[in-house]
């Protein structure tokens, strides 16, 4: 009879590593537990925020589960989904995304872009970040805009804010000369939610070579 086995440090050491390199786990209904969620459709359309309980009840209501897909924003956001049919497409598209080549985006700012003009970057951002591309920003100062730095860094802090449901900072935003610089890389799949949707343009080519970063290599 073989003789038990010693639970080790080592082991120990081991038993952690492999429960940390599991994937998070996916809460749906009545497992979600966050008091409150922002609510989205299947079809990204916002139903905004409201009471965990009351959620849950509209999922149930149109036959529907209440899936949280970005645990870590303020409020969580939940989806309402055929979990079944979600579990079966986001599979799907991470083995699709394994053959993708990511690439470098750029997008590029001012500290005056007027409010339109940054949804419209935003949404671009969301849909590169949707393809599994990462997202280099660039703000450059200019003239009298170089007294005011701290605005370029500001405006860098409201895109992390802004796309935190779709990605996260890969690099950090860097002050050098007089341009700011900041990467944002996609989150899993499953856990992207757009809040830029209404203002994608149709005949936007999300893989056109035009919106390459210039020293992408």
């Amino acid at each position: 009879m073989p003789a038990p086995q010693k639970n080790t440090p080592q082991g120990n050491r081991n038993n952690r590593r492999d429960q940390s390199n599991k994937a998070p786990q996916i809460r749906v209904n009545d497992r979600i537990r966050a008091p409150r969620v922002r609510v989205v459709t299947a079809k990204g359309d916002q139903l905004g925020v409201m009471a965990t309980r009351d959620a849950l009840a509209k999922a149930k209501e149109i036959g529907l589960d209440l899936v949280e897909v970005a645990p870590n924003a303020d409020p969580p956001v939940c989806r309402l989904i055929d979990y079944g049919k979600y579990k079966y497409m986001q599979a799907k598209l991470q083995k699709n995304n394994k053959a993708k080549t990511v690439r470098m985006k750029e997008i590029k700012l001012r500290i005056g872009t007027d409010v339109n003009d940054y949804n419209v970057k935003m949404s671009r951002t969301e849909q590169f970040l949707d393809h599994g591309h990462k997202v280099r920003f660039q703000l450059r100062f200019r003239g009298r805009e170089n007294a005011h730095q701290q605005l370029g860094l500001e405006v860098m802090a409201k895109v992390v804010e802004d796309m935190k449901t779709m990605g996260q900072v890969d690099q950090a935003a860097k002050l050098a000369g007089n341009t700011v610089t900041m990467v944002l890389s996609p989150l899993p799949a499953n856990q992207r939610v757009k809040k830029f949707k209404k203002y994608e343009d149709e005949d936007f080519d999300v893989e056109s070579d035009e919106f390459d970063a210039e020293d992408e290599a």
